[in-house]
């Protein structure tokens, strides 16, 4: 079998080793594809691996050899996955190996953004400290977390992660879901997006990026805040418009955000959030903890051993 993997510097920089993978078969790695060469390089492969270059249409029809599509990733909306099970090749992601790490990075924004360490640790090494008048200085901003609400977008995995956290800290759980009726947890209240909006100190999303769910963070969704809440996004970029954000931030219509994904990434040297206030933003790290990244891996390695054995695991395609 003849393996190649379109962009593994993302999921392997330096720091994991390829051997398991290198076992099933000759394998070739590319640190990043762009979209004219995917054809080309997958010319021989049997098995063919993503984690966000686009496997299109027309390049699954171009690949009579091809077989097995792995996107070493959760979201495979980069992967033609109708055109995949046209021609009976299955698609298969990995699921779930980044929670931990997504709502850790969701705490650290939450903390982050009450205590603003990066810029208070700026203060100190500029001077501010030692000039100071009294022992400590710069209490403008600072709150506790306990019997504060914070409003859950979707609870799916990291969600409910997210959630366990919070109670931890003492904080009230609300929350918006599709079908609120399926989840038994008492400490959670279950209510519109609207009214999780209105109420919470601080509003997570955590929602995968659906027709129903794109830019519902808009205009009239951030002029349901209060004035002094914070918007966190680890989930998809386009949830937000990004434009409608940049000026509640810059209006003082909310107290600030804090995000790890952005519409289009890289994003445009435009994109009104860079220069938006009270703005947070890290290039979708996430996901990224080398734990998660060793998950990737494994697991990817997992659903072509079953592959390969006759079994599909995690696949995403509608395969005969």
């Amino acid at each position: 079998m003849n393996i190649v993997i379109l962009d593994g510097y993302t999921i392997n920089p330096g720091d994991l080793d390829w051997a398991a993978l290198e076992k099933l078969g000759n394998m070739t790695v590319y640190d990043r594809t762009k979209s004219e060469d995917v054809l080309g390089r997958s010319g021989s492969a049997d098995i063919l691996l993503t984690n966000k270059t686009k496997i299109t249409a027309e390049v699954i029809g171009a690949l009579p050899g091809l077989k097995y599509i792995g996107e070493m990733a959760t979201g495979f909306d980069n992967v033609d996955v109708k055109t995949a099970a046209e021609r009976n090749i299955p698609v298969c992601n990995v699921p779930g190996y980044s929670t931990l790490s997504v709502a850790q990075l969701t705490f650290a924004f939450i903390l982050e953004l009450i205590y603003k360490t990066g810029n208070r640790s700026d203060t100190v090494h500029e001077g501010a400290w030692v000039n100071s008048k009294d022992f400590s200085y710069g209490f403008k901003g600072l709150f506790e977390l306990s019997g504060k609400t914070i409003a859950i977008i979707g609870l799916g995995q990291i969600g409910m992660t997210v959630a366990r956290i919070a109670e931890a800290f003492g904080m009230k759980v609300i929350a918006s879901v599709r079908n609120p009726s399926k989840y038994e947890l008492p400490n959670i209240q279950f209510l519109s997006s609207e009214d999780c909006f209105q109420q919470a100190d601080f509003v997570s999303l955590h929602c995968p990026l659906t027709d129903d769910t794109r830019q519902m963070v808009n205009e009239a969704m951030l002029a349901l805040m209060k004035p002094t809440a914070y918007l966190i996004n680890t989930a998809r970029g386009a949830l937000i418009n990004e434009k409608d954000l940049s000026d509640a931030l810059n209006n003082g219509q909310i107290a600030g955000a804090a995000l790890d994904v952005l519409s289009v990434e890289p994003p445009l040297a435009d994109n009104p959030l860079l220069t938006a206030k009270n703005c947070i933003i890290t290039p979708h790290v996430g996901w990224a903890t080398k734990e998660a990244r060793e998950r990737v891996l494994n697991e990817s390695v997992k659903n072509i051993e079953a592959f390969l054995s006759g079994k599909l695991r995690n696949v995403v395609s509608q395969v005969r």
